[in-house]
């Protein structure tokens, strides 16, 4: 059992009005709306006490409680803006949903596979790690990201701001230190570093290591998603 200060309250944002997809977060995937992946494997969790579906939209409310959700949080359509930050919407949700909730778990919807088994070990994890201010989950980028450029008046500049020449940079990929990407498995914020810091994160973040996850932002991976079902 869970400790109370330990209680874990699990958050999937979805907005409406998508730009990439139209109503992205309720598209079909496989059968069934995209929110639904998210949802299903948070009311599967050992760990979550209680899972909040913070919208924008009667539409996407309905479809949540459709799929057993039933605490749903309005938020207004100035922070459901696609220039909208994750800090917006947490923030409404601490200062709008009065729980004894010490961490939050912000369950993207665009990253529909997860393994509830694994979502559970990150959470124990960062329970049993108190020192850390929060949790990104990442995976190893297939090629380092030393190898990756901007491209600066077409000329090509390293994104990392190493000094090295293109000759060097053209070095094989075992030369380099491993780089990480962050996904969107789940993120973990303590709610009390939230409120004291005004940010989500800090400088204790830790990282937390899942496999190479597949997330849905553009109609080519939904279309790849929708072909493919060997996740």
């Amino acid at each position: 059992m869970i400790h109370k200060n330990n209680k874990i309250i699990a958050i999937i944002p979805a907005r409406s009005g998508s730009k990439s997809i139209k109503d992205k977060n309720i598209v079909d995937l496989r059968g069934k709306p995209l929110i639904a992946w998210s949802i299903e494997q948070c009311l599967k969790s050992k760990k979550i006490n209680e899972v909040y579906f913070s919208t924008d939209s009667k539409k996407y409310a309905s479809i949540a409680k459709k799929y057993g959700l039933k605490k749903i949080i309005y938020r207004p359509k100035s922070i459901s803006t696609d220039k909208s930050t994750d800090y917006e919407f947490i923030k409404h949700f601490i200062d709008n949903i009065d729980t004894d909730h010490e961490i939050i778990a912000h369950i993207r919807p665009t990253t529909p596979f997860r393994n509830v088994i694994l979502l559970d070990k990150i959470i124990e994890f960062f329970i049993k790690n108190k020192k850390y201010s929060s949790l990104r989950a990442i995976h190893e980028n297939p090629e380092t990201a030393y190898k990756s450029f901007e491209l600066k008046n077409k000329f090509l500049k390293p994104l990392i701001g190493v000094k090295k020449t293109m000759d060097q940079l053209n070095n094989p990929r075992q030369n380099f230190s491993k780089t990480y990407s962050a996904n969107g498995y789940i993120d973990l914020y303590r709610k009390e570093f939230i409120i004291k810091n005004k940010k989500l994160f800090g400088n204790k973040v830790i990282g937390y290591i899942t496999p190479l996850t597949m997330e849905i932002d553009s109609k080519a991976e939904l279309d790849y998603m929708n072909l493919n079902d060997n996740n």
